[in-house]
């Protein structure tokens, strides 16, 4: 029987290895566990400040130093402007740079060159950005961007959000399996006709996540946008791409600083605009992918 039971039990290497496993599933359930619970009471405690002062006046009436007269219909109007010029400019930039260096880059030093720089600026801090954006699209450029506008503001966050995008596109690619593409020249398609009705389609739905993961940052960046003169309070909506303008990040900076509890609680109901506003641009993006993902 000792025999037996002897044979039986696993070798002191494989115990101490499932010990191991175990430990460390412990500490990533706790960490999961640890932002979980940290976000939660974060987001409860915006809700409490915040949920009684999302009245219809918060959404049409402007910034004001009356907390009850108070509003974001300035912000919100900056905001939608920013990221629909952002997501314009960004989308398809990044896409046809991740296209050409997955499939038509030759394999060498220059690809080597752009794919190190590209990965590196995706790390660059975003305050970087701004000062480009400054020196580029500010002053120089001023006669196609009219200096501290929206379009600059745009320009600024998609060169910030572009690196993202680009290595999320460049990843939906490459997991396109080879033998679509191998088949598709088989039948006798040209390069551009396979990347266009096959390793696109295929891609598009990882592109559309990395677009999710690149619009979320871009919709929550204040630096930049103060670094290239975004206006902290205005009274008016932009009318276009040319006009100034403010968006909800820097109007809850504004209000978080001051030292009145309303403000505070103004600050707080514009983060539940804020988030309610990248969750339908999620679910959107999600939409998509998903109507994507069934179709092919």
């Amino acid at each position: 029987m000792s025999v037996e039971r002897h044979s039986l039990e696993a070798p002191p290497e494989l115990v101490a290895r499932r010990r191991r496993g175990k430990v460390f599933q412990y500490l990533c359930l706790s960490a999961t566990l640890v932002g979980v619970v940290t976000l939660v009471v974060l987001l409860a405690d915006v809700l409490i400040d915040g949920v009684a002062w999302l009245t219809p006046t918060f959404f049409t009436e402007f910034p004001s130093r009356i907390p009850a007269r108070a509003g974001i219909k300035s912000a919100l109007y900056g905001t939608v402007w920013l990221m629909g010029l952002c997501a314009l400019i960004s989308f398809p930039l990044g896409v046809a740079a991740a296209v050409w260096l997955e499939e038509y880059a030759k394999k060498g030093w220059l690809q080597t060159v752009i794919q190190t720089n590209i990965a590196n600026l995706a790390g660059v801090p975003s305050i970087v950005y701004g000062i480009l954006g400054l020196a580029v699209f500010v002053r120089w450029m001023v006669p196609f961007t009219g200096g501290r506008s929206v379009i600059s503001g745009a320009l600024t966050i998609s060169l910030l959000v572009l690196p993202i995008l680009i290595i999320a596109s460049q990843e939906a690619i490459r997991a396109v399996p080879g033998s679509i593409r191998e088949a598709s020249y088989g039948l006798g398609a040209t390069k551009w006709q396979t990347v266009r009705h096959h390793v696109l389609p295929n891609a598009m739905p990882g592109i559309l996540t990395g677009t999710i993961l690149a619009l979320s940052r871009a919709i929550g960046e204040t630096a930049p946008l103060i670094m290239i003169g975004a206006l902290t309070f205005i009274a008016f909506v932009p009318d276009g791409p040319r006009d100034q303008f403010t968006v909800l990040s820097i109007q809850i900076y504004n209000w978080a600083s001051r030292p009145q509890p309303e403000f505070q609680h103004l600050a707080a109901a514009a983060i539940i605009v804020l988030l309610m506003l990248l969750l339908s641009m999620n679910a959107l993006a999600i939409w998509l992918r998903n109507r994507h993902h069934r179709e092919w």
